[in-house]
């Protein structure tokens, strides 16, 4: 992960050599669940609140198109219910989503790309106590963002509403053949330096 994190710092850097390239940097609300596959008799999964926050680059591909890496923390997971006992399932994760972004004049954008995530701890949170689940889930997640957004041009703030469709089984152990993928939904502000 260090070579990974390290290789997207240095070609932040090397594009922002470019006076076009823009920096920013955002933040938001998370919507998270779990889609299961399979859901086990007494068991259920519901979506819980956390936040993202990160940074970002606007790099200039053609008029109006731009290529947009991030580096995000995100809180994932969902709210479980196990014979009515309620718990959470929390998973942390630092995203590298790379973005194909069209923004049209008047401000408003579409973006979409594939998303990269390390995690960073799991837990899972029952009335008796916090379960460290760390070593059961895939250290490495993938997945397909899908977003919508509007920027004020004039001052650099933002608003965007982005969809993370999970492609990786989260649990590191299947015995029963079942999947269990992240679904996020993001709602969040950002801001672009002017340059």
């Amino acid at each position: 992960m260090k070579t990974i994190l390290l290789l997207f710092f240095a070609a932040i850097i090397t594009v922002t050599a470019s006076a076009q390239v823009k920096l920013g940097v955002k933040a938001g609300l998370s919507i998270a669940d779990l889609t299961l596959s399979q859901v086990p008799s007494g068991y259920s999964l519901s979506s819980k609140t956390d936040f993202n926050a990160g940074v970002f680059a606007m790099v200039p591909l053609f008029t109006s198109c731009y290529l947009q890496p991030e580096l995000m923390y995100s809180g994932q997971g969902a709210a479980t219910s196990v014979l009515g006992s309620s718990g959470k399932l929390n998973y942390n994760y630092l995203n590298v989503p790379v973005l194909f972004k069209y923004q049209h004049i008047s401000g408003l954008f579409a973006e979409t790309g594939p998303q990269i995530g390390f995690l960073l701890s799991a837990n899972e949170k029952a009335p008796g106590g916090t379960l460290n689940v760390t070593n059961a889930t895939q250290s490495v997640d993938f997945s397909w963002a899908f977003g919508i957004g509007y920027q004020f041009s004039e001052i650099g703030l933002g608003i965007d509403a982005r969809y993370n469709l999970g492609l990786t089984n989260v649990p590191k152990y299947n015995n029963n053949n079942s999947t269990e993928k992240n679904s996020v939904f993001q709602f969040g502000l950002f801001y672009t330096f002017q340059n």
